[in-house]
């Protein structure tokens, strides 16, 4: 179970470092993906991005 939390948390660093990156292809703009202000600061919770990113990535790990 602690290694599941330890890999969901990976992955969502990974995904927030990669954020600037992946708008220019059209990620972070899909219905689902959740952007809003809160005291000033924007908050970013990509739903349906990460829900693919992860489906494409589970298809490549069958692949390999």
């Amino acid at each position: 179970m602690i290694r599941w939390l330890i890999v969901v948390l990976l992955a969502l660093i990974l995904l927030n470092g990669l954020t600037p990156w992946l708008q220019k292809l059209g990620f972070g703009r899909l219905p689902g993906d959740i952007r809003f202000k809160l005291f000033g600061r924007d908050i970013f919770i990509p739903l349906t991005t990460t829900i693919l990113l992860s489906l494409i990535a589970a298809g490549v790990s069958r692949l390999i």
